[in-house]
């Protein structure tokens, strides 16, 4: 539209120089060197304006993830995404719950990775989630952590009843506290931990924190998380076997209004990646794929 109107504003131009009686050649050179010029201004901005369409949106994603996941994207994937695609991603951390509250709220994510199924299948029910894009990525473990150097005789999950101050992730939100509760239950001694000192972490990170400083005697945290602060906290017990109905999975996939589907799909893919998945086994954890 602006290249036509320069066109005929250019023509328009011409035509008044004649009007006024002018029949040199010099004047009819002017006219078409006047015409010529509005051509080629027209043809740069509409070449600008095809420009900027192709590259809205294409080079950057929105990521929400789990935060036992943060050290593993951060400090090589997303990096590695970027130099392989010149796709920036952008991302939140935080209990899987939160991140799942914040999507049905309206925040802006073309990506969500869980640490838990039970999120991931909402959202799905909700249709939030492109069904069709989630992968059932990485597998972890939930372990019990202590203060490097303790000195209470913990050796599994059920001698937590021997600590006074006991962290978990809130099982009302966090996926690592919802499977730490159902391990205690089936292990039936949850009733029992509510008569100790039991803080609620808002997400994973915060708990691993707490054990760490030594503000709690004991934590259940993920395997990675407790590698993650390998000198200070000590691994003592894997959630016991049938404690836990289900594995700890990992699920990722793609927000049916995506504001940059394309790039969440290539970020998705690179996920499954034989190099992202050794990346994520560096970190602790298991490839489901």
């Amino acid at each position: 539209m602006k290249k036509k109107l320069a066109i005929a504003l250019a023509l328009s131009m011409a035509a008044a120089l004649a009007g006024c009686g002018s029949s040199s050649s010099g004047t009819t050179a002017a006219a078409a060197e006047t015409t010529a010029t509005a051509e080629t201004t027209a043809a740069a901005a509409d070449t600008t304006a095809v420009a900027a369409d192709t590259t809205t949106g294409d080079g950057e994603i929105m990521l929400a993830a789990a935060a036992s996941l943060k050290n593993a994207l951060e400090d090589k994937l997303i990096p590695m995404f970027k130099e392989q695609t010149g796709i920036s991603v952008t991302a939140t951390y935080d209990s899987s719950g939160k991140l799942q509250t914040q999507i049905e709220e309206g925040a802006p994510v073309d990506v969500f990775f869980s640490a838990s199924m039970k999120q991931m299948n909402a959202l799905q029910d909700e249709k939030m989630i492109d069904a069709d894009s989630v992968v059932k990525l990485l597998e972890n473990k939930l372990v019990m952590i202590v203060p490097a150097g303790s000195t209470l005789e913990l050796k599994e999950f059920s001698d937590v009843l021997n600590a006074n101050t006991i962290a978990i992730g809130d099982p009302e939100s966090v996926p690592a506290g919802q499977y730490a509760k159902e391990a205690f239950t089936n292990l039936g001694i949850w009733d029992a931990l509510q008569e100790k000192t039991l803080s609620l972490g808002t997400n994973v990170t915060e708990v691993l924190e707490w054990v760490a400083a030594g503000s709690a005697d004991v934590g259940f945290v993920y395997k990675t998380d407790a590698m993650s602060k390998a000198g200070q906290v000590d691994i003592v017990a894997e959630a016991p076997e049938g404690s836990l109905e289900n594995p700890v999975i990992y699920p990722v996939g793609q927000l049916t209004n995506a504001a940059n589907p394309e790039g969440a799909a290539a970020f998705l893919e690179f996920l499954q990646t034989k190099e992202a998945l050794a990346v994520f086994e560096e970190y602790g954890f298991t490839p489901n794929v």
